[in-house]
């Protein structure tokens, strides 16, 4: 069955944006759960309230993994990708608490062909933002996809 859509679809500086969503208490604590990271500055509230933040903050993994799954959902590249092939360039510019709204805004950074004219890698930028539209972390998402060929 040939895909819906195929990396020939996105083109380089097309820019997409993902339906937004809060980080919940449950988010963290099933993150931890998850992973083990049970750091305090995520699980304890008395030491969080110590710290430069005065709360609890979501873990950085967490929201990195919440923005692919927020692409994934918004269906912007429905069947065209192959796999995913690494993250380059990712940073933490703003800690996200506990009620905070994120967003994904995406941009197609680079379109590169392959050896296999059905196949293509696409990186595409990525980036957090708040409901303030503050940069909570962007990264580089490099893909393979189809292609017309």
């Amino acid at each position: 069955m040939a895909p819906r859509k195929y990396g020939d679809d996105f083109k380089v500086g097309d820019v997409y944006r993902t339906p937004r969503l809060t980080v919940t208490e449950t988010h963290v604590v099933n993150w931890a759960g998850l992973t083990g990271d049970f750091y305090p500055l995520h699980m304890d509230a008395v030491y969080a309230a110590g710290t430069q933040f005065g709360e609890r903050l979501a873990h950085g993994p967490l929201i990195f993994g919440l923005a692919v799954g927020l692409v994934a959902l918004a269906g912007f590249g429905e069947d065209s990708v192959i796999a995913w092939l690494g993250t380059d360039k990712l940073r933490m510019h703003e800690p996200v608490r506990i009620g905070d709204t994120i967003t994904v805004v995406v941009e197609v950074k680079e379109s590169k062909p392959t050896r296999n004219p059905a196949k293509g890698i696409q990186t595409w930028l990525y980036t957090v933002l708040n409901q303030r539209d503050a940069t909570v972390m962007p990264f580089e998402y490099t893909m393979m996809f189809h292609m017309r060929g």
